[in-house]
């Protein structure tokens, strides 16, 4: 694709803002915090209606066949609003395993259904502080699963996961069933985020890939979720980013707009480099799919995506003063979900090593 979206896509970015915008209410996302276990149904529901489930799933599995801009556009507009459920992130990577895995009997029972948004997905790789373990502790034999995948994103609500899990000594993607999987929910800082242990006791499930292939196909499916993730956290870096320079402007002290003050301005200033940075990081993601440099280029958006959110809520919660720390103020939203999204598909530091690793393979 070329390094500018065209019409089709900006009209898909100006569509979902304008829908997202009418239909999300801060209120409601203050409840969903001290809830577990919930979700906000109306976003979902939108999501299912302007089929956004279905963006990146191949036509002749029920979807509309379109690439990771696009889904990357949607995600930013969600994560402007802060969208109470992380579904499209994980939904994406578990059908984009359905689709790399090749395996027909698979596709057919659950991609229709993610399409559609009949049924929920996810992706529980990480085990511990690895988000890609080399050697899994949950085990996959005789057709089942075995161990505990912990604080899987969307794992209260999911209705199938993508597993990595050892087979023979060897690494593995599994799909299974999650119905009657024994699920712990976890009271986060972020409850919209559905965290929950999975806890695998003789599941069946079925064999996707494995050996070398599924590691290779577990480091490109981390990296595609990085880049929907890294799109949400600039779309919200940015509306913190509006949302500072509107108070700068008309909140006054000593007589003038706090704006006017250096130590208020420069920080505003500073946070359009991140946010424009982070911007153009994503679009060089999403037009390196499927090229040899999309690790690289995935890794850049998803560490500067972190910096911008990171900073701008921090920044902007300064810039209000008190009453940024209120709890009807909602900015802490942006800073629950900011941390949120900074852990999920490997934080900074899992990045930033692998942008070293591969820098110092190309030197």
């Amino acid at each position: 694709m070329s390094i500018l979206y065209d019409e089709g896509q900006q009209a898909i970015a100006t569509e979902s803002r304008r829908v997202l915008e009418a239909r999300t209410s801060k209120d409601r996302l203050l409840k969903l915090l001290t809830t577990t276990g919930e979700v906000d149904k109306p976003f979902w529901d939108t999501a299912v209606e302007q089929g956004w489930t279905g963006l990146a799933i191949p036509e002749e599995h029920g979807g509309l066949g379109l690439s990771l801009a696009e889904l990357g556009l949607v995600a930013q507009q969600a994560g402007a609003v802060i969208a109470g459920a992380p579904y499209l992130t994980v939904g994406y990577g578990a059908s984009q395993a359905l689709v790399a895995s090749g395996v027909a009997e698979a596709q057919a029972a659950w991609l229709p259904k993610l399409a559609a948004g009949e049924a929920i997905g996810t992706v529980a790789f990480a085990e511990g502080t690895a988000p890609l373990p080399a050697n899994p502790k949950v085990t996959f034999a005789d057709g089942k699963l075995s161990g505990t995948k912990p604080g899987v994103t969307a794992g209260i609500t999911a209705d199938v996961a993508v597993v990595l899990a050892s087979h023979q000594g060897k690494p593995a993607l599994v799909l299974a069933d999650l119905a009657g999987v024994t699920r712990n929910a976890i009271d986060s800082y972020d409850n919209t985020r559905l965290y929950a242990d999975l806890v695998f006791d003789g599941t069946p499930a079925t064999l996707l890939v494995e050996g070398e292939a599924a590691s290779t196909l577990a480091l490109d499916l981390l990296a595609r979720m990085a880049v929907v993730t890294a799109h949400e956290q600039t779309g919200a870096a940015e509306a913190l980013l509006f949302t500072a320079r509107d108070y700068a402007l008309t909140r006054k002290a000593f007589g003038q707009p706090i704006g006017a003050f250096q130590s208020v301005k420069h920080r505003i200033a500073e946070l359009y480099g991140f946010v424009e940075i982070a911007r153009a990081n994503c679009i060089h993601a999403v037009a390196s799919e499927g090229k040899d440099n999309f690790l690289l280029a995935a890794a850049d958006a998803r560490i500067s995506a972190t910096d911008a959110y990171d900073t701008a809520a921090r920044d902007t919660v300064q810039i209000h003063g008190g009453i940024g720390a209120t709890w009807e103020g909602g900015l802490h939203l942006h800073m629950r979900r900011a941390r949120s999204l900074a852990v999920e598909q490997g934080n900074l530091m899992f990045w930033e090593d692998l942008l070293v690793d591969h820098l110092g393979e190309a030197a």
